[in-house]
């Protein structure tokens, strides 16, 4: 698999694992975006109440990280981005 294909197929693969983490940031006013992933890192903006909320990094970490990295092979790291 050419790494262009292989890095299009993780993209789409980290869309789906957000997709279903979505209605829980929603349910608290807040949102992530997927900025961009690349060499493994997933980059990440979250968005409304998730963007200022202080549990923002837990967030990031503790839960959509260890989701990604569960559900998306070649997942290293996620990463926020403002």
């Amino acid at each position: 698999m050419s790494e262009s294909t292989q890095s299009s197929t993780m993209y789409d693969e980290v869309l789906d694992v957000l997709d279903k983490l979505r209605p829980f940031l929603q349910r608290d006013g807040g949102d992530v975006e997927l900025v961009d992933v690349e060499d493994g890192i997933v980059k990440l903006r979250l968005m409304g109440a998730c963007g200022s909320c202080p549990s923002s990094t837990i967030t990031l970490k503790a839960g959509i990280e260890r989701a990604l990295l569960e559900e998306v092979e070649g997942v290293q790291e996620v990463m926020q981005v403002f």
